[in-house]
This record gives structure tokens, sequence and C-alpha cells, in this order.
């Protein structure tokens, strides 16, 4: 039960300090550039905003886009806990099932901003049919390496004035470490099994046949 406890608490880990940053934000922060507070000069800073969608912003267009969004986000959720359970029950890798847990501790952050914040923070759009299950993630670590006007032959944003790196939470980051090092790692996290060499007896066998005939 202990290594239940263990992998499921880093889970719970990422969740909870996700969830603190957020509130902190939007609690402490004024919302966009206004509140902007630089860390590391021009290129590195916090900056309030939200998501409405997916990743870079990406929506689903229909008016229920959002509610099948955060639907598949649950079903997501409730496989990786299994699976997390899964790879604990088989004793996988450790630093593997590490990666797993922060990956579930990431989606569960962003699901919670996805499914409540529409009510707690009233942050849902206003032409959303519910503001259960319709809330925006909320952002803040904001990367400016690069803004500028997009040209219109670019595919998707272009004839945009966008930044080059999204701007992204702690939920985000868990989930980019954990798949990064996996896939970094995989060779150690899923090693080839090499076929068994055969055993003396057996080959004494074979060469006795050999002889034999």
């Amino acid at each position: 039960m202990n290594k239940y406890i263990k992998y499921f608490g880093i889970a719970l880990l990422v969740i909870l300090i996700d969830q603190a940053v957020k509130m902190l934000v939007h609690f402490e922060m004024d919302f966009g550039s206004p509140g902007q507070i630089p860390i590391f000069g021009d290129w590195f800073k916090l900056h309030y905003t939200t998501n409405p969608g997916m990743a870079f912003g990406m929506e689903i267009g229909s008016e229920y886009g959002k509610l099948i969004l955060t639907s598949f986000r649950l079903v997501a959720m409730a496989g990786i806990g299994y699976y997390l359970y899964h790879i604990i029950k088989q004793k996988s890798h450790p630093v593997f099932i590490v990666c797993i847990a922060m990956i579930l501790g990431g989606a569960i952050g962003n699901l919670v901003d996805s499914i409540f914040y529409g009510v707690w923070l009233n942050n849902a759009p206003y032409n959303a049919p519910s503001p259960w299950f319709h809330g925006q993630v909320v952002d803040m670590f904001y990367f400016d390496i690069w803004e500028g006007y997009i040209p219109e032959w670019v595919p998707i944003w272009g004839g945009d004035y966008t930044a080059l790196w999204p701007i992204f939470n702690v939920a985000d980051a868990s989930i980019f470490v954990g798949v990064a090092i996996i896939l970094i790692f995989q060779g150690r996290f899923f090693p080839e099994h090499k076929e068994e060499e055969p055993k003396k007896e057996e080959i004494e066998e074979v060469k006795s046949s050999v002889e034999s005939e």
C-alpha cells in the first residue's frame, strides 16, 4: 500500500502546487500586461492570462466544444490513473512511474480549472452555455523569446501578432517534464528482452543427436 501512496502522493503534490500558484496569481495579480511581473529581464515574466481551450489556445469550434474537451480530459485522467496503478503493481522502473505520476497530476490540475473555475473564479466565457465544465485554465509562466507579426501564408497562425513561446502553468510544466524524461530515457524504461541463450544441456543434446546421425 505504501508504494501506491508514494506515487499517487507525487500526483497529489503536483495538483496542490499547481492550484496554489493559480490561486495566488488570480487573487494577487492584475490580469494581462498591466499586472505583468518581470523575473529575468524581458524574456521570463509572470503574466496572468487564461486559456479557454487546448494547448496554444486552440479551441473546438462548437458551442459544446469546451464540454467535449473537458469530458475528454476527464476520461483521459481516469485512464492515466489506472495506468499508474498498473505500472506500480507491475513494479516498472521507478523513474518511469514518477513521470506518469507527474503527468497524472498535471492532467488533473488543468481539469480542475476546466470543471470548477467557471464557478469558483467566474472565468467562463461570456457565451458559455454553463459555467460548470467551461472554466478557463489559468496560465502564468511567460518566456517572451520573440513577439511579432506572423505572415499570412503561415498555416493556422498566419496573420496574427503572437509570441514564439506559449504561456503555461505548473500543470503544463509537470506534463512536459514527465513526457520529456520518458522520451529521453525510454531505452532504460523499456529495455529490449534478448532471447535466452540455449542452456548447456540443450546444446549437449543437439550435439549428441548430430553426432549420432
